[in-house]
C-alpha cells in the first residue's frame, strides 16, 4: 500500500515521531523483562514501528491544528495511538496473508521465524512462533492504542468521544478485511456494491474518518462538525483504497512495495474485477485473468485485456467521485477554510497515487 506523505502537517516530522516512539519503547520496556522469544518480539515490534510516513498520527494532529485546538499535550498521545493502531493492523494483515516480508524486508512474522530458525527450530516451528508472535504484536499494539486514549489528560467526554471513534474504527476495519478474504475464499461472485463496501471498510474509517474526527474532538467541535468529517473521511478513505486496487493491477513494483500486477497474481476480488464482471467481455476475459499467477507475460495480458474493457476509466471515476463528493461537504457544511484546505490536500494527495 503505497502512504499518502503527510506533508501537511504543521509539526515537525521529528516531534511527531518522538511522540510515537516513546508509546512503543514503554511496550518494549516491559516486555524485556520477560526475556526468550518475547524479548525477541519486543525488538521486532519496535522495528516494525520505526520510520514510516505516520500519515494516520499526522492527520490527528492536522485536524486539531485546522478546528483552533491549542497544543496540548494529550493530542500527541491520541495521535500515536492512531500510529499503533495502525501497525497492529499491518501485523494482522501479513498475518491473514501469510505475508513474512513488508517492502522488501522481513515483517514481524518474518523477523521472529528467521530469530527460530537461528536458535534451532524446525521449518513447522518457527512457522508456528513466527504466526504467533505477529497474532500477539497486534494484541498488544491494539491494547496500547486503546491505553493511550482511555489515560489521555482531556475532558470525560472528549476521551469518551475518543473510544467510541476507535470503537468504530476497529469494528469496522476487521468486517472490511474478513469480507475482503471471504470474497476471495469462499468460490462466491460478490456483488460490485459488497466489493465496493468492503474496500471502503477496510481503510477509510480508521485512517481518514476517525483520526479527523479525532483531531476536530481534540479541539472542541461540535456534532454537526464530526458528522461532516465522518463523511468527508469515509469519501476520502473509499478513493484512497480504490487508487489501491488501480496500483496493486496496474501500478509500478516501486509503487506497490511488491511485484507489479500482485493483485492479478494473487485473484484478488477487487472494485476493478467486479466492474469487468459487468462487461459483455467477461467469458474471455475471465479466461485470461485466470491464468495470471502463472507468469508476468500472463500478468502483462491480464493488465491490458482489463484496461481494454475500460473498468481502469470507471474506477477512476468513481475516484474522483468520491473525492468530489469530500470537497462538497467540506464546503456544505462551512468548515473553517483550514479545515477546506486540509480536505483539498487530502484529495489532491489521493490523485497524485493514481498509476
Amino acid at each position: 500500500m503505497t502512504p499518502l506523505s503527510p506533508s501537511f502537517v504543521a509539526a515537525s516530522p521529528g516531534e511527531l515521531a518522538a511522540h510515537v516512539d516513546t508509546a512503543v519503547a514503554r511496550i518494549r520496556t516491559r516486555m524485556l523483562p520477560f526475556g526468550g522469544s518475547f524479548a525477541d518480539l519486543a525488538d521486532e515490534l519496535h522495528r516494525a514501528t520505526t520510520g514510516g510516513k505516520q500519515f494516520r498520527p499526522a492527520l490527528v494532529i492536522a485536524s486539531a491544528d485546522a478546528f483552533g485546538g491549542t497544543d496540548e499535550p494529550s493530542r500527541w498521545q491520541i495521535a500515536a495511538a492512531f500510529e499503533l493502531l495502525h501497525t497492529a493492523f499491518l501485523v494482522h494483515d501479513d498475518l491473514i496473508d501469510n505475508d513474512t516480508m513488508r517492502r522488501g524486508i522481513p515483517n514481524i512474522a518474518g523477523g521472529m521465524r528467521e530469530r527460530a530458525l537461528a536458535r534451532g527450530a524446525s521449518i513447522a516451528g518457527a512457522a508456528q512462533v513466527a504466526d504467533a508472535a505477529a497474532l500477539l504484536a497486534g494484541d498488544l499494539l491494539l491494547h496500547e492504542a486503546q491505553r493511550l486514549i482511555a489515560s489521555a489528560e482531556c475532558a470525560d467526554a472528549i476521551r469518551i468521544r475518543l473510544l467510541d471513534l476507535l470503537d468504530e474504527a476497529m469494528l469496522v476495519s476487521a468486517a472490511g478485511e474478513l469480507a475482503d478474504v471471504a470474497h476471495a475464499a469462499l468460490g462466491e461472485t460478490p456483488e460490485t456494491e459488497a466489493v465496493l463496501a468492503a474496500t471502503h471498510d477496510k481503510t477509510a474509517v480508521y485512517s481518514f474518518a476517525a483520526p479527523l474526527r479525532a483531531g476536530a474532538a481534540l479541539a472542541g467541535a461540535d456534532a454537526q462538525t464530526d458528522r461532516a468529517l465522518a463523511t468527508c473521511g469515509s469519501q476520502l478513505g473509499l478513493a484512497y483504497q480504490l487508487v489501491d486496487d488501480l496500483i496493486g493491477t496496474f501500478g509500478s513494483a516501486d509503487q506497490a512495495g511488491r511485484d507489479a500486477g500482485a493483485d492479478l497474481r494473487e485473484e484478488k476480488q477487487t472494485a476493478l474485477i467486479a466492474l469487468a464482471r459487468a462487461r459483455p467481455a467477461w467469458p474471455e476475459l475471465s479466461r485470461t485473468l485466470a491464468a495470471a499467477p502463472t507468469g508476468p507475460i500472463a500478468v502483462l495480458q491480464a493488465q491490458r485485456a482489463l484496461e481494454g474493457t475500460g473498468v481502469r476509466e470507471e474506477l477512476e471515476h468513481l475516484v474522483r467521485a468520491a473525492l468530489d463528493d469530500a470537497r462538497a461537504t467540506a464546503r456544505e457544511h462551512a468548515l473553517p477554510a483550514a479545515a477546506i484546505h486540509l480536505v483539498d490536500a487530502l484529495a489532491e494527495s489521493v490523485i497524485g497515487r493514481i498509476p
